[in-house]
């Protein structure tokens, strides 16, 4: 009983700094659980995909800013951060291994473990925000517990951005920065004062004892310069926008003290001086770091000395100059410039963007009214945290291409500054010289602290807690189970077989989530002692925003070659899948009818992956899907009535369930798997009773039919390439035959070509496999423009009995339903 009082009597703070902890403990275990969201391809693109297919030796894909002839990104932070502890790692797992035969590398351990260093990098920032406020004597439990409970720690603190580690590192200045300006402010204070009772000192021993007090003070000029100097080198090859936050922050620093009697702009000059040597070791290591791994600097050029210019990289202004392209740009994305302003910080920090937008332009109009007294002092925790905010986002609003996480250094002034607001509410402090009857209506009822002060904080809550939702569990989430999946079907597939994926309207799936050993490195047989490499079996085909249609001549063209490949001497057996949204499904369905390639092809649905919402293809609300159109993961539920042509919309539960169920299920990413269906052929046994032989036997007859059989056995050996290039998808039965096992079928079909010219009415009703010529001139100059096939093409144009039977497999008539689920 007693301790349930002390509870419930704990103080506002209290209560604070306690759900702060609960926040803490939920953002270290969302790292675990994980987080299927994806938010942003460079998520993995710039840092895991490559370090852990290095480390590993996996298949992976570097993007064009890691590209040797001019590298864009720094691979120093990178490789600290992830491949020395991936090398920890991989000694734990070697011993595991061998002592408990369990396995810890796979794929949740390459999407877990990065996590958890970028999660406990994070936790700095919270480090930083307690320590300024107990420096400055500021309330920390408020401030933490905003921090905790931003969707931006609990989602881009936990991911593996370049972006969370400017953001580490910009707190971690502003920290330095602030203790530097708060020991110069004291010592400076006490050294005037003293200075002062020196002068007024009558006695030489009491301006002895003021001398000494003097010398005593602590130093305060030079203070944490190579901390901060180390810090923004390495910002700037983290991501080269650290100068623009990272420039407030040492101006300030520079600029501390000025003013005063005992600091000059000589002290000013020898800080930047400083700042520039002490940082020149960070830049060197950096420089050297990436020449050697980008192979500019070779360790035998090292040790002859023949070094030039040419040998050593310089990644930050190969970044500057990749973005000062605007067609570079251009291709990311253009927004206009007011974007950050208007929509980027909104959906950030919400209602603290507004009380940090409202109290900026409150600092403007009254510095524009001449109303210095009550503007804050310059060199102030104030002023420092407002050019921490406003000054990057002025000139990155100038950028071109504009995206919410790179404002993410902006989350701790922001938040240190204006936390407080979300339990006091609006300041009450009216920001208008003239009282205005319309203006003091809105303030009183909306931006009061009575008014606002009870619901900043629900609003802060709510709003954090759905985008943590939607961008950690629901936007684009089927992607990392897609690449589980497809690890596992390439574990167990059987040897010598290709796997092909294609995706559309989804993110890059990062290949070392597949998990696939490389092709492109040697690897080392532990049992054999030998070196080797291994084939290429897994081809990925990513055609982003494709129209569907466009999609569908993509999958007939790898479909063909797929099947040209099996057909082939090599007999390459593969499996093909298509990734797409659900809620595209019945679209899929249109353009495969559409295509003609629905006689040929069969999509078969495997597993939806929920939840999965990609912005690229956003769910039908009404979820009227075509009639004809039954998708397999809404084979389940009774739509009926939800298509308009079977039955007009009427406001009831049952059709409101039905729409909701409609519109859960497109909430989906869907994983086909393409088959090309095959006829075999027909077998024709001719019985030859032995005494009815003898009896009818004519000795030129039969000379005149054996000539005749060896003349189509011929014809069908050598027109047998043709047939396989002319109808893709059939062909790979009469390919794995004997080329004498042609012979017959071809024989008996010339003998008995009237009966079959009833078919020819398929050839001109399916022009199907007329597309693969069409859309595949890649194979069209390969193969047909060759001279060994030119003989086969007039064997088949001189003989006319054999256009009935190639038409009839190359167009059948059975059309399997669409989305048959296994």
């Amino acid at each position: 009983m007693r301790l349930t009082k002390l509870w419930q009597n704990r103080s506002p703070g209290d209560r604070h700094l306690s759900t702060y902890f609960c926040f803490a403990a939920v953002r270290l275990l969302l790292v675990f659980v994980p987080q299927l969201g994806y938010v942003h391809p460079d998520e993995f693109f710039q840092s895991v995909e490559v370090m852990t297919g290095d480390h590993f030796r996996l298949e992976h894909t570097r993007t064009w800013e890691f590209n040797n002839s001019l590298p864009v990104r720094s691979i120093v932070l990178p490789f600290a951060l992830l491949r020395i502890p991936w090398s920890f790692y991989e000694f734990i797992a070697e011993c595991v291994r061998a002592g408990w035969k369990l396995e810890l590398l796979g794929t949740y351990t390459y999407v877990v473990f990065p996590r958890l260093i970028y999660t406990l990098i994070s936790f700095s920032n919270d480090y930083c925000l307690y320590r300024i406020c107990r420096l400055y004597g500021l309330r920390f439990e408020i401030r933490l517990l905003a921090m905790g409970s931003s969707w931006i720690l609990l989602v881009f603190g936990t991911r593996t951005f370049s972006n969370s580690l400017e953001m580490a590192m910009c707190s971690w200045l502003l920290c330095l920065v602030s203790e530097c300006m708060l020991r110069t402010n004291t010592v400076v204070y006490k050294k005037e004062f003293l200075e002062e009772k020196y002068d007024k000192a009558e006695s030489i021993s009491e301006r002895v004892r003021i001398w000494k007090l003097k010398n005593s003070l602590p130093p305060h000029n030079l203070q944490h310069l190579m901390a901060m100097s180390t810090i923004c080198v390495a910002g700037v090859f983290n991501r080269p926008t650290f100068l623009l936050f990272g420039a407030p922050m040492v101006f300030f620093w520079l600029l501390r003290g000025m003013g005063t009697r005992t600091i000059t702009f000589r002290d000013f000059n020898l800080r930047i001086v400083l700042f520039c040597l002490c940082s020149l070791p960070a830049l060197i290591f950096f420089i050297f770091c990436d020449s050697l791994y980008y192979q500019h600097l070779t360790l035998g050029e090292l040790h002859m000395m023949h070094l030039s210019i040419d040998n050593f990289v310089f990644t930050p202004w190969n970044f500057i100059k990749a973005n000062l392209d605007s067609a570079q740009t251009a291709s990311h994305g253009v927004h206009p410039c007011y974007v950050h302003l208007m929509v980027n910080m909104p959906m950030l920090f919400n209602v603290l963007a507004l009380a940090a937008l409202g109290a900026f332009a409150q600092l403007l109009l009254r510095f524009f009214r001449a109303e210095y007294q009550v503007l804050p002092r310059f060199q102030s925790i104030v002023s420092l945290m407002s050019g921490a905010i406003f000054v990057p986002l002025f000139f990155l609003s100038l950028i071109n291409h504009q995206e919410p996480r790179f404002l993410l250094p902006v989350t701790f002034p922001l938040i240190l500054l204006h936390a407080p607001k979300l339990i006091t509410g609006f300041s009450a402090k009216y920001p208008f010289q003239k009282d205005h009857p319309l203006l003091r209506s809105f303030y009183d009822r909306l931006l009061s602290s009575k008014a606002s002060g009870p619901y900043l904080l629900k609003i802060w809550y709510v709003s954090n807690v759905v985008l943590t939702l939607f961008f950690g569990f629901i936007h684009q989430a089927g992607v990392y189970p897609l690449a589980a999946d497809i690890s596992h079907v390439m574990a167990t597939k059987p040897a010598a077989t290709h796997v092909h994926l294609i995706t559309s309207h989804i993110y890059s799936v990062p290949l070392h989530l597949i998990n696939i050993p490389s092709s492109r490195v040697l690897h080392f047989n532990r049992q054999t002692h030998q070196r080797y490499r291994r084939p290429r079996d897994f081809y990925m085909y990513e055609y982003g925003g494709l129209s569907l249609d466009s999609l569908m001549q993509k999958v007939k063209l790898i479909s063909g070659n797929c099947e040209v490949k099996r057909s082939g001497p090599s007999h390459l057996r593969y499996k093909l899948y298509l990734a797409i949204p659900a809620s595209l499904s019945a679209d899929l369905h249109e353009a495969l009818v559409q295509s003609n390639a629905s006689s040929y092809l069969n999509f078969e649905l495997l597993n939806v992956f929920y939840p999965h919402l990609s912005t690229e293809a956003f769910p039908r609300l009404l979820g009227r899907h075509p009639c004809d159109v039954d998708a397999p993961h809404w084979a389940h539920d009774d739509l009926r009535g939800t298509c308009a042509v079977e039955q007009p919309p009427a406001l009831s539960f049952a059709y409101l369930n039905k729409q909701f169920s409609s519109f859960v299920h497109q909430l989906g990413l869907a994983l086909y798997e393409i088959d090309v269906k095959r006829k075999k052929p027909r077998s024709v046994s001719v019985r030859l009773s032995g005494c009815s032989a003898i009896k009818g036997f004519h000795f030129p007859q039969f000379l005149i039919c054996l000539a005749l059989c060896i003349a189509a056995a011929q014809a069908g050996y050598l027109a047998s390439p043709v047939a396989t290039y002319a109808a893709a998808p059939y062909a790979a039965t009469y390919a794995a035959a004997a080329p004498v096992a042609y012979s017959a079928p071809v024989t008996t079909y010339a003998a008995a070509a009237p009966a079959y010219s009833t078919y020819s009415t398929y050839a001109a009703a399916a022009p199907a496999y007329s597309t693969y010529a069409a859309a595949a001139p890649a194979y069209t100059a390969s193969v047909y423009g060759a001279p060994a096939y030119t003989a086969p093409v007039a064997t088949y144009a001189a003989g006319a009995a054999y256009a009935a039977p190639i038409t009839t497999y190359s167009a059948p008539a059975i059309v399997s339903p669409f989305l048959k689920k296994k």
